[in-house]
């Protein structure tokens, strides 16, 4: 491994970085200048390889602006791994289609996409291109760690240049050098470290042309009926620049209210790296809106931190005794609450909303894994693969420990005893019933008193909706007997 200038681990302490406080004028992205840095390290007619990952930008890119100043022309490439793409699912393959796009588009048409093993589609380009290096931002989730190390290993070098966080995995820590495993301290310390300004954007003339046959870009389609929220990098900035004007000062009042477009919707962009989360921090004022956005940034920062030090659990317990307890297995009603049907109007809204749009409101996602884990009793990996499956912005450090946050297991995990109750959730974030009508055709003729608790009332399934699977009543009490066999105390996980 080769960590370049521009890396999070080469500059002393406070060079070139942002804490709080230390913001950036309103609408700098746009007034960087638009081409890369001077070059210094370049020979005649060298040629270096920017392999695009989690990265798919050209604005506020280290690793791709390294790789641009380490040669003349810059070969720009995205490897299709089929194993992957069949994991994926539809929906997150036709989001990266798009993506990949729209990015192809920034770059002049010159973005070369190889199907292949990393390891033998790299041998081959640098052979055929005269490469004289490669250039990535670093990797930290467990897959591009392991396929990383086994390229390294192969003989492929790889200058790794800054990351997809404000802050790398690894770098937050405390005073006796150990990781935190408690959110708050680690926001603290987070914000305490800081974060580099935002990069300048790439010259888009400086990529190499590929060969045609090298431009192997997939044909992936939405299901028909989805309606997937747009991808690329100008959608990314433009969503931000809308939702900044528009939204962000009302952040903290309407975050967890479905029924609105209170939120960003930029986790697809930011899984993507259509954005860098630099971009978006540097814009954040001191307002209670603006922190609590800030703190959401965060989240997915020590959620990646959490799984770079114990990377078992992107399917393994943080806290192990819950593996302990008694489960049921995913048979009929694990179906239902997977089409949405499940009774509960508003699981069944936000269960409908994933797999019609491939994302899912927060607040919701809180509900539905709720639910599934403590009323069905199913462990909470089904959960998760599930989502998997749908979401755009399917991220395995956030999905996996956001998962085990509300199932009681995780790091500052949500208590298990804490059962969110779906009626009371639902009066609660949607007291008007809009969420709930938007996805749950057959509850709309019902006011808003009414819809929460159709059984409740003479019309409620007049127009078909589904029975309740389960009594939340009863599976409460189920799932604190369950709790109560084990004798769960959450100890710090025991690596």
């Amino acid at each position: 491994m080769v960590l370049r200038e521009g890396g999070e681990t080469s500059n002393p302490p406070d060079e070139g970085r942002i804490g709080f406080g230390g913001l950036l004028p309103r609408g700098f992205e746009f007034e960087i200048a638009r081409v890369s840095p001077p070059c210094k390290n370049r020979g005649m007619g060298s040629r270096s390889l920017f392999w695009f990952r989690r990265d798919l930008r050209l604005q506020d890119n280290p690793a791709l602006l390294a790789a641009m100043d380490a040669a003349d022309e810059v070969l720009g490439l995205f490897i299709m791994d089929q194993e992957i793409a069949d994991r994926a699912g539809a929906f997150r393959n036709a989001y990266l289609a798009d993506s990949l796009r729209a990015l192809n588009e920034s770059m002049n048409g010159r973005l070369a996409v190889i199907w292949g093993d990393p390891q033998d589609v790299l041998t081959d380009v640098i052979a055929r291109y005269s490469i004289s290096s490669v250039h990535v931002s670093e990797e930290f989730a467990p897959y591009g760690v392991a396929r990383d190390r086994d390229l390294e290993e192969a003989g492929i070098s790889l200058v790794k240049t800054g990351s997809i966080y404000a802050v790398a995995p690894g770098r937050v820590r405390k005073p006796d050098g150990t990781n935190y495993r408690v959110y708050t301290p680690f926001y603290r310390a987070w914000l305490t470290h800081g974060w580099r300004a935002p990069a300048g954007m790439a010259d888009a003339e400086r990529f190499l042309a590929p060969k045609p046959t090298d431009q192997l870009f997939p044909d992936w389609k939405a299901p028909e009926g989805a309606d997937l929220q747009s991808a690329g990098e100008v959608a990314a900035l433009r969503r931000w620049q809308a939702y900044r004007d528009e939204g962000l000062d009302e952040y903290d009042q309407a975050r967890n209210i479905p029924g609105i477009p209170g939120t960003s919707r930029l986790s697809p962009h930011l899984r993507w790296g259509e954005i860098h989360p630099r971009t978006i921090l540097a814009e954040l004022g001191d307002s209670s809106a603006h922190a609590v956005f800030r703190k959401e940034i965060a989240w997915r920062e020590f959620y990646a931190d959490v799984l770079h030090h114990y990377p078992q659990t992107s399917r393994d317990y943080y806290a192990p005794q819950f593996a302990q307890m008694r489960y049921d297995e995913p048979g009929e009603k694990f179906e239902r609450w997977c089409e949405g049907k499940t009774g509960y109007p508003i699981v069944d809204a936000a269960m409908r909303q994933l797999t019609s749009e491939g994302w899912m409101h927060n607040r919701c996602r809180m509900i539905v894994a709720s639910f599934l884990v403590k009323d069905l009793h199913i462990e909470w990996q089904h959960g998760a693969k599930f989502f998997m499956k749908y979401l755009i912005d399917n991220d395995v450090a956030s999905n996996s420990h956001g998962w085990q946050w509300t199932a009681g297991c995780g790091t500052d995990a949500s208590p298990y005893y804490r059962v969110f109750n779906p009626v009371d959730q639902g009066k609660r974030f949607d007291g008007e019933g809009t969420y709930i009508r938007k996805y749950v055709p057959e509850l709309r003729h019902l006011p808003a008193d009414s819809i929460h608790e159709p059984w409740n009332f003479l019309d409620g399934y007049s127009f078909g909706y589904s029975k309740r699977i389960v009594d939340h009543a009863q599976e409460r009490l189920e799932s604190l007997a369950r709790l109560d066999e084990i004798k769960a105390r959450k100890p710090e996980y025991n690596a």
